[in-house]
């Protein structure tokens, strides 16, 4: 699969099928994460791998109830380690690049999940404290991101975006 058919095919899916997904995709999907861009190459994200129906649960209860969650096989919560981001950047590390870091290794994740044909859902809203207690994270990192994994038990619509033009400046703003 081409990237760009990557980037305009991928879908957020809030359903899935209960088929495991073998260790060996999921290293790969997790590969190409850490092959993100990262701020000084300090890579400030750490990845947390949930199997566990109950623990799936408890992280779903955190994120406000999206149950959608529990169902995927795996979940995969992206961390931000800000101290290893810190230790180099300070504050702006801290508080920017860290969490620009686990973006991108979030998009890696989510494109090479569906180039091999499992669908994902990039989940932002939750309780961190919550997510941070379930999966035990330490002092210095926090959760910014939960992502189920499976192969979708739907066919989502695209979404619309706007266009182009609304939304590119040439020069200023």
């Amino acid at each position: 699969m081409e990237v760009m058919e990557a980037i305009l095919g991928r879908r957020s899916v809030r359903r899935f099928r209960s088929d495991p997904i073998p260790e060996e995709d999921l290293r790969k999907i997790l590969e190409a994460a850490i092959w993100a861009p990262s701020a000084g190459n300090m890579q400030s994200w750490e990845f947390v791998i949930v199997r566990d129906p109950n623990r799936k649960r408890e992280i779903a209860r955190a994120a406000l109830g999206q149950w959608f969650i529990a169902e995927a096989p795996v979940v995969v919560v992206v961390c931000a380690n800000e101290d290893r981001s810190a230790s180099r950047y300070g504050e702006r590390g801290r508080k920017l690049y860290c969490i620009q870091d686990t973006a991108a290794a979030t998009q890696n994740l989510l494109l090479a999940a569906y180039s091999m044909g499992y669908g994902t859902c990039w989940v932002g809203a939750f309780d961190e404290d919550s997510v941070s207690s379930v999966i035990k994270v330490p002092s210095g990192v926090r959760p910014v991101a939960i992502i189920p994994i499976g192969r979708s038990a739907e066919t989502p619509i695209g979404p619309r975006r706007m266009p182009l033009e609304r939304v590119m400046h040439e020069e200023t703003f």
